[in-house]
C-alpha cells in the first residue's frame, strides 16, 4: 500500500487557497508524489444554484446536510483511488468536512453528522493536516477582492471586510483541536504565505524543510485576549539519539477534548531539518511515558491562541517547572516583516534565538 496523507487546505475568503492548490500541485510532483485536488463541494452546490444565505430553513438544511455527504463520498472515493497507486500519494482536499461546522448551528451539525454516521471526533480523524490560510480581510486588506469567486457573499467593503473576518475565526474554531492545524499567516509577500504552506506539508510527509526561526518574545499580559482559543499543555521530552529532539505532548482544549502528539525534529544540516507529528492515542501516551528524559521536568503551562491583524499569535503562560514566565510566539513572520504587536501584550523582550528561552532547555529546570 503507499504512503497516503490527506491534508486540509482551509481558510476565510480570499485567502489564496486556489493558488496554493497549484502549487502544492507542481511541487510534490516533482517530489515524485501524486497529488489529488479533492474540490471545494459547498462551491459546487453553490453553482449549482443553492444558497446558504435562503430564507427556507429546510432547504438550508438539507443542503448542508447534502454537502458533507458529497464530501465524505468524494473523499472516500479518492481514498480508494490512492490506495492503488504506486507512488506515495498527497489528497488535498479544498475545505473539509469541518468548515461545514462554521455555517450551521450547533444542534443542526450533531444531527447531520449523526444522519451521516459520524460526529466531530472522528471527522477531525480523517485528515493528517490542516492548514488555514487567514483571509486578506485581516491584514491584508489592499488584497481582498470577491472577484475570484462568484459565489462569495462578503463583499469588498467594510462590513464585507468584518464579515470575512468573523467566518475567519469560525473556521479556525471548527477545526481547534486537530493535532495539526496551523494558522498562516497573511504576508507583505504572497510567495512567503506559499512557502509556509509547502514548508507545512513537507513537515507532514517527512522531507527536509529550511530551518526557520519563530519570532518569539518575553511579554506581560495587560488586557483581555479577544476571542482567543485556550488550551492546557502537559509536554514531556523523551529520551533521543544525539542531534535529535522527541516531545510527547498532551494538549486539553475547553470542552474536555485531549489531543497527545509525539514531535520528532532531527537536524540534518544548519540548514536543513526534519520535523514529523503523529497523533498517538492515551494507552501509547502513557506508554511513551516510561521514555522520558529522566533530566528534563515535564513542562505545564496555559495557551492562548488568537489572530491579530491577519497575525497568528499563541501566548504562553508557564506553570511548571517554573511559574514566572509569558512567552508569545508567532510563526511565519520573516526577519524583514513588522510584527502587528496586539495592544493587550506588553513586550518585555524579544528572545528569538535566545536558546534559554526554548521549552527543550527550559524542560532542565527541575
Amino acid at each position: 500500500m503507499p504512503d497516503i496523507n490527506k491534508i486540509v487546505l482551509t481558510g476565510g475568503p480570499c485567502a489564496g487557497k486556489t493558488t496554493a492548490l497549484v502549487k502544492i500541485t507542481e511541487y510534490f510532483s516533482a517530489f515524485g508524489y501524486k497529488v489529488f485536488n479533492v474540490p471545494e463541494v459547498p462551491t459546487i452546490f453553490s453553482t449549482a444554484g443553492w444558497n446558504y444565505l435562503t430564507p427556507n430553513r429546510e432547504l438550508y438544511y438539507r443542503g448542508e446536510r447534502a454537502i458533507l455527504e458529497t464530501q465524505l463520498a468524494l473523499e472516500n472515493q479518492f481514498m480508494d483511488l490512492a490506495n492503488v497507486c504506486t507512488k506515495p500519494v498527497l489528497i488535498i482536499c479544498d475545505r473539509g468536512t469541518m468548515d461545514i461546522s462554521a455555517y450551521i448551528k450547533p444542534e443542526e451539525w450533531n444531527e447531520i453528522t449523526a444522519m451521516a454516521g459520524t460526529n466531530t471526533n472522528e471527522l477531525l480523524e480523517r485528515y493528517d493536516a490542516v492548514l488555514h490560510l487567514v483571509s486578506a480581510a485581516d491584514g491584508a486588506e489592499q488584497y481582498y477582492t470577491t472577484a475570484t469567486n462568484a459565489t462569495r457573499y462578503e463583499q469588498a467593503n467594510e462590513e464585507g471586510l468584518r464579515l470575512a473576518r468573523e467566518l475567519d475565526k469560525k473556521i479556525i474554531k471548527a477545526w481547534t483541536g486537530h493535532p495539526h492545524l496551523r494558522v498562516i499567516n497573511n504576508h507583505d509577500d504572497f510567495e512567503a504565505k506559499l512557502n509556509r504552506v509547502l514548508n507545512e506539508i513537507s513537515k507532514v510527509v517527512g522531507l527536509p524543510q529550511p530551518v526557520q526561526e519563530e519570532r518569539i518574545f518575553r511579554v506581560e499580559i495587560v488586557g483581555e485576549i479577544p476571542e482567543c482559543s485556550e488550551s492546557e499543555i502537559t509536554q514531556t521530552y523523551l529520551v533521543a539519539e544525539p542531534g535529535s529532539e522527541v516531545r510527547l505532548r498532551r494538549r486539553r482544549f475547553a470542552g474536555g477534548k485531549v489531543v497527545n502528539v509525539h514531535r520528532s525534529k532531527k537536524r540534518l544540516s544548519e540548514t536543513e531539518i526534519i520535523e514529523t507529528e503523529r497523533q498517538v492515542d492515551n494507552n501509547l501516551y502513557e506508554q511513551m511515558l516510561q521514555q522520558a528524559d529522566p533530566y528534563r521536568a515535564t513542562i505545564k503551562k496555559r495557551r492562548q491562541s488568537f489572530i491579530w491583524k491577519g497575525q497568528f499569535f499563541e501566548i504562553d503562560t508557564f506553570l511548571e517547572p517554573i511559574d514566572n514566565l509569558v512567552m508569545m510566539e508567532t510563526k511565519g513572520i520573516t526577519e524583514s516583516e513588522t510584527v502587528n504587536f496586539p495592544p493587550f501584550v506588553k513586550v518585555v523582550e524579544d528572545v528569538t534565538g535566545n536558546p534559554k528561552y526554548l521549552n527543550y532547555n527550559i524542560a532542565l529546570n527541575r
